[in-house]
Formats: C-alpha cells, sequence, structure tokens
C-alpha cells in the first residue's frame, strides 16, 4: 500500500477520473436497453458524478441467460481448480496495480472517508480475493465410512448460477466477500450493485476480464433495486441469491424466491449490536479506544456496528470520560481529507434519517454528551446519548449512523440479558478482566460473531453472519462460505458381485 495523500492531490487526481457507466454483460459494457440512465451522487457535494445505466428486466434476463451459457459450457464451472486459481490471483494483482483509483471511486461514490478506503477496504478486498482464490484447489471432497460392499463419495458441484446483491455502505468489500468464493466454487455470477454506489463493482469487472475470467462469468446489472433486484430475485434460471442488506430488503428477496423457483437465499442483514463493558475491565483507555470505533467506524452506516454501548455502573462515569475524549479526536467532514476519519452519510434521505434520531434521543430526554447537531455535506459528528433504556427506540432501531446510546447495567446477567433483547443478533463486544466470565458471555450472547477485549468482524479465516433477523442461510468468510455457492451430491459406488 502507497502512502496517503495530501487533500489536495486526492482531489487532484479525483477530477481526471473516468468512470465506468455501462452494465457489463458477457464480457463488455453495454447501456440498458431501455436507453435509461440513473444518477450516481457524491454524498459529499451533492453533485452528479456520471449517469448510470438504469437497467431492467430485459436487461437482467440478458445478464442471467449469458451467465448460464458460461455455466453450462465449463468455460470456468469445468476449469481446473489450479486455473481458476491462477486468474483469481490474477485479478487479486491488477487490483493492486489499481488501488488508489479503487479507493478513490470508493470514497466519491458512497461518501466513505479516502483513508479508510485506501487503508481497509481496498486491501481487505484484495485479501479476501486472493485468500479465496488459493482455497479452490484445497478444498477436499470426502468418502463416507459405508463398509467395504460400497464406496460413497460426497462431492462438491458449484450452485450455479448466483445474483449477488451489494449494500451501499461497503460496496467492494462486499463484492470481494461474494465475488471470491462464489467464483473460486466455479459459479457464474450476476452482481447487482447498490443504486447509489456502482462504480468499483464496473470497474471489477473489467479488471476481471483482463485478469482472464471468460466472458458471461461475471455480469454487474446496475440499477434500481425495485426493478433489477426484484428481476434477479425472481428470475427462474438463478439457483441462489446472496444479498447483504436491510432486513426488510432481505425479507422481500425470501418472497421472491418463494413466487419463483424456491431458490436458495442468504441473507446477511441488519444489527443492533451491543458493546458490554464489565467492572472488572482493564486498561479503560484501550476499551474507550474499541468502542469508538465500534460505534462511529465507517460513519456508523455499519451492520455489526456497536451501536449499544453496555457499561456497568461502577466504571460508567470512568469510562465515559474516556470515550468523549476519544470521540472529539474524530474528525468529520471531506471524505477525501485523509485527516477525517467520518465523510459523508450517503444521500439526502439517509441523512435525514439519522438527523431525525437526533431529534428523537433530545425529544426522549436522553442525556446528549457528544454531537447532535448535522453538518453540511450530509455530515453528522459522532454522537452519544446517555440514559436510554433498551426498550427505547434509540436502543431497539438500526439508525446506521454515528449515534451511540450508553445503557448502565449492575451485573453481568443483567448485560446478557439486554444484550440478547433485540431482534438482531450479528455481532457483539464483551470486555472483562476474567477469561472464564468473558467466555461464559460469550456463549450465553446470541450472536454470530462475539468479540472479547475487542471490536471485529473476525478476519478472512472466520465465518461472518447472524442470528435472528440478523440473516441466514449461510456465512461471508471462511472455508465455509464455500458452502453456500456449492451442492452437496453422493456418488454411490456398489461393490458387491
Amino acid at each position: 500500500m502507497s502512502e496517503l495523500l495530501t487533500r489536495e492531490q486526492y482531489h487532484a487526481i479525483a477530477a481526471d477520473l473516468q468512470f465506468p457507466t455501462q452494465c457489463f454483460i458477457d464480457g463488455r459494457f453495454r447501456p440498458a436497453l431501455s436507453g435509461k440512465t440513473v444518477p450516481t451522487i457524491n454524498p459529499a457535494t451533492g453533485k452528479v458524478l456520471a449517469e448510470i445505466a438504469a437497467c431492467g428486466r430485459e436487461d437482467v434476463d440478458l445478464a442471467v441467460l449469458a451467465a448460464r451459457e458460461a455455466f453450462e459450457d465449463g468455460r470456468w464451472s469445468r476449469l481446473h481448480p489450479n486455473e481458476r486459481k491462477k486468474v483469481l490471483v490474477k485479478l487479486g494483482e491488477l487490483m493492486q496495480q489499481h488501488s488508489r483509483e479503487l479507493a478513490l471511486l470508493e470514497s466519491l461514490d458512497s461518501g466513505k472517508p479516502i483513508a479508510e478506503c485506501e487503508t481497509i477496504d481496498v486491501p481487505e478486498t484484495i485479501h479476501f480475493i486472493k485468500w479465496h482464490a488459493e482455497s479452490t484447489d484445497k478444498i477436499y471432497d470426502q468418502t463416507a465410512p459405508v463398509g467395504s460392499n460400497a464406496v460413497a463419495m460426497v462431492v462438491r458441484e458449484p450452485i450455479g448460477v448466483v445474483g449477488a446483491v451489494l449494500p451501499w455502505n461497503f460496496p467492494l468489500l462486499m463484492l470481494g466477500w461474494k465475488l471470491g468464493p462464489s467464483l473460486a466454487a466455479g459459479c457464474s455470477v450476476v452482481v447487482k450493485p447498490a443504486t447509489q454506489t456502482t462504480l468499483t463493482a464496473l470497474r471489477m469487472a473489467e479488471l476481471a476480464k483482463e485478469a482472464g475470467l471468460p466472458d458471461g462469468v461475471l455480469n454487474v446489472v446496475t440499477g434500481r433495486g425495485s426493478e433489477v433486484g426484484a428481476a434477479l430475485g425472481r428470475h427462474p434460471d438463478v439457483d441462489m441469491v446472496t444479498f447483504t442488506g436491510s432486513t426488510e430488503t432481505g425479507r422481500l428477496f425470501l418472497n421472491y424466491a418463494a413466487e419463483s423457483n424456491l431458490k436458495e437465499v442468504v441473507l446477511e442483514c441488519g444489527g443492533k449490536n451491543p458493546c458490554i463493558v464489565l467492572d472488572d475491565a482493564e486498561d479503560l483507555d484501550t476499551v474507550a479506544d474499541h468502542v469508538v470505533a465500534a460505534a462511529f467506524w465507517n460513519m456508523g452506516e455499519n451492520c455489526s456496528a456497536g451501536s449499544r454501548l453496555i457499561v456497568h455502573e461502577k466504571i460508567k462515569d470512568a469510562l465515559l470520560e474516556r470515550v468523549c475524549a476519544k470521540t472529539r479526536e474524530w474528525r468529520t467532514g471531506d471524505p477525501l481529507d485523509p485527516a477525517n476519519k467520518l465523510g459523508a452519510l450517503i444521500d439526502k434521505g439517509h441523512f435525514d434519517k439519522v438527523v431525525s434520531y437526533l431529534k428523537r434521543g433530545k425529544e426522549d430526554g436522553h442525556t446528549l454528551l457528544l454531537g447532535g447537531e448535522p453538518m453540511e455535506g450530509n455530515c453528522v459528528p459522532p454522537t452519544i446519548f446517555d440514559g436510554v433504556k433498551n426498550g427505547d427506540a434509540l436502543a431497539r432501531e438500526e439508525i446506521f449512523g454515528p449515534i451511540l446510546v450508553v445503557i448502565t447495567v449492575a451485573s453481568v446477567e443483567e448485560a446478557i440479558a439486554v444484550a440478547n433483547d433485540t431482534d438482531y443478533g450479528l455481532t457483539a463486544s464483551v470486555f472483562t478482566g476474567n477469561a472464564k466470565k468473558a467466555l461464559r458471555a460469550a456463549r450465553a450472547i446470541r450472536a454470530g460473531t462475539v468479540t472479547v477485549n475487542c471490536f471485529g468482524e473476525g478476519d478472512a479465516t472466520t465465518p461472518f453472519g447472524g442470528y435472528k433477523q440478523s440473516g441466514f442461510g449461510g456465512r461471508d468468510n471462511s472455508i465455509h462460505a464455500h458452502d453456500q455457492y456449492t451442492q452437496l451430491k453422493t456418488i454411490w459406488i456398489d461393490l458387491n458381485d
């Protein structure tokens, strides 16, 4: 990774960027059949970056047909695993060569801070692509213990055509999470990026072709969810949909599957994640660093954000003093200024939603410790409300913005009960100096990932996904991610004379 530039340098490079604007089907860029476009807007300025192809059902049909033909003729699905690995490794190398361009496209399109795009999103995406590439020829099939009169083989086969529906908060990283295992498994993929954030997906498709991915294996269909997403979800020739986004939209894809071919659906949806700090937590300065990162990283537009701070009454004041001091160091503003840790919220509609929760917190009588006033350029500063009960709206609803609520408890039992009192179950964090207490709490919390004495999501080796309304059907990341993109087949061979 190269060193970060200055704000002025980033703006100068951004001014000369060329934006991909057409959908990518069967190995080439093309306009929507209708000729319609939809603007992609820079959230920080409100200015149109480019007019993107607004595809419809007919474009989805073409993309799925291309993906199906590519899958059935075996140009990728039956390619030797070593050859698939080479192409995916090459894709990672090309992404590295164009990493700054990808980071700028991501920041301009989503409002994400450029420093995070350069140091987290792009490098992590490259890592996930390469990690799954290396797994391509290292996942073994099995034989079952059926005795000496038969041989039973259990083999994995690629599931077929995958519809990958992406969120707008981590457009490139979520694309990598889905492309890595699905392409490694031998599937063909039709990607539907979020309407607001299409640029990096289109550029990735172009780089994949340059890396040697056969035509039709990766297609990107841009446009509105009500048209493209629904058409992909209902398409009878799509074998599965992998979706990351809101729980509300996730429900739609279950309906689409029921209305069509009962395709498999993997959902990674919302979260209202607890961050538990017990009275024996050690090094409160470090704890505060993790609390702040959990709540405000990526402007709180993060399904795994630790938006509920559940803190023991004995250390609450000491911890909050540190949390507030460290939060003041998190600058908010121009996403292309590497000094800023928070950029712009994704669009005006979402900005207004988050601002409404600022007003709600004040109206409900919660104690405002920090922030609370919206800024120009769709920016909201990191905000902390104390005196919140777990039944309050700010503690129950996924705000998806930089708002941390503080809930006071008197015991570990109460902390766990509050943590589990939610419709969601994606992630959680526990801070304690007692190893047994940490493990017991981690076991008791109903969430897909529980971190101890840190905030995080694991890494490429660990599965990521949730309980309850945070999703089901499979996991992103790790070897387990390959399961959802394959079917198990039993081949029974009778050895009797």
